[in-house]
C-alpha cells in the first residue's frame, strides 16, 4: 500500500479511516473499533497522520507516534472549510486527511501525560470553585425562603478540596525550575506558571506577541483598503490561561500604591490615559509576552529602574 496521508474521525467505540497516495487517491477507507485502530495502524507503513483537537486526541496521539507513525493534531475550525456533503464520520475522515497536507496548517502540540496531568488538577480545581459558588448561593437561597439570613462566608468541604488542589499546584511550582523562573513576573504565580508551562510549548510561537494573539489579548483587526481598525480583544485561545493572566494583572495594579519602578510608572500613566480595565489587559498582555521571552531565553524576570 503507497498510502502517505490519513485521517482519522475519533470517536468513543468507532473510528473512521480515509487514506490517499501521493497522487491524492484513495486508498484506504473503513471503520473499525476502538480495540483495533491501533493494530490497523501497526499493519500500515509510516504515514502523515491527521485527527481533530478533541477528547482523547492527544492520547491516540501519542500511541500512533509510537508506532512510527507521523502523528498530527488539528483544531475542528480549520478542518470544517475541507469538510464535502453532509456531516458524517466518512466526510470528517476525508476532510481531516485534506486539512493535515496543507502546508500552512496549524497544528495543536502533543502533550505529555505529565503535561495533561497538571491541566487536569487545574480544571478539577476550577470546577470545586464552580461547585462551591453554585453550593452557596443554594443555600443562602433556600434559607431566606424560612427567613434565615447567614453572614457572609463559604466555610464547607468544598473549601478544604480546593485548598488541596492548591498545595499540589504549589509543590508543582517548587519542583519545576520553568514554572519558578516564571513566578519572578509581576502577576504571575503558582497557579499561571504551572498552567502556562503545562499548556504552551514555546517553540511554536516566533516571538511573544503571537502568543499574546493565541491567548486573545490582542485586539481584533478589521483592515480592508489600506485602513487598519482596530477593536476589543478577540478573547479567542484558551479562556482559563486568559482568565489567569488577566486575574494577576489585576492583583499587580490593585497593589500598585507609590511603586517606582519602570513597569508601576507606565501602569499609573496608562489608568490615567485609557482607565483601569484596558491598564489590566494591557498588562497581561504585556506578562505574556514576557512569559514567552523568559521560556526561550531561560532567564528570570529583572526589575527596571524608572
Amino acid at each position: 500500500m503507497n498510502m502517505t496521508t490519513l485521517g482519522i474521525d475519533l470517536a468513543k467505540t468507532t473510528f473512521s479511516l480515509h487514506g490517499v497516495d501521493q497522487h491524492g487517491q484513495v486508498c484506504l477507507r473503513k471503520t473499525v473499533s476502538r480495540k483495533k485502530l491501533l493494530s490497523t495502524l501497526a499493519n500500515l507503513p509510516p504515514c502523515l497522520i491527521g485527527m481533530e483537537a478533541c477528547s482523547g486526541a492527544h492520547y491516540w496521539a501519542r500511541e500512533i507516534g509510537n508506532l512510527g507513525h507521523d502523528a498530527r493534531i488539528m483544531a475542528p475550525k480549520f478542518v470544517l472549510p475541507y469538510r464535502k456533503g453532509g456531516k458524517n464520520d466518512n466526510n470528517d475522515a476525508a476532510a481531516i486527511c485534506e486539512a493535515v497536507a496543507r502546508p500552512d496548517m496549524r497544528f495543536v502540540p502533543i502533550k505529555s501525560t505529565e503535561q495533561q496531568a497538571v491541566l487536569s488538577l487545574h480544571r478539577v480545581r476550577q470546577g470545586l470553585i464552580r461547585q462551591r459558588t453554585g453550593l452557596v448561593n443554594q443555600l443562602r437561597g433556600l434559607l431566606t425562603e424560612f427567613g434565615l439570613i447567614i453572614p457572609k462566608g463559604r466555610y464547607q468541604s468544598t473549601c478544604k478540596q480546593v485548598l488541596e488542589a492548591d498545595r499540589r499546584l504549589s509543590a508543582l511550582a517548587r519542583q519545576s525550575a520553568q514554572a519558578r523562573r516564571l513566578m519572578t513576573i509581576p502577576g504571575v504565580g503558582e497557579q499561571v506558571s504551572t498552567a502556562i508551562v503545562a499548556a504552551i510549548d514555546p517553540r511554536q510561537f516566533t516571538n511573544g506577541r503571537p502568543l499574546a494573539a493565541w491567548l486573545g489579548l490582542a485586539p481584533r483587526q478589521y483592515t480592508t483598503g489600506g485602513h487598519i481598525r482596530l477593536g476589543r480583544i478577540t478573547k479567542q485561545g484558551d479562556k482559563y490561561l486568559r482568565m489567569c493572566l488577566i486575574h494577576g494583572a489585576r492583583a499587580v495594579i490593585a497593589n500598585l500604591r507609590d511603586k517606582q519602578d519602570k513597569t508601576s510608572c507606565w501602569l499609573r500613566t496608562l489608568i490615567t490615559r485609557r482607565g483601569y480595565k484596558r491598564a489590566i489587559v494591557a498588562l497581561a498582555a504585556r506578562n505574556a509576552r514576557l512569559i514567552w521571552t523568559l521560556m526561550i531565553k531561560q532567564e528570570e524576570y529583572r526589575v527596571m529602574p524608572a
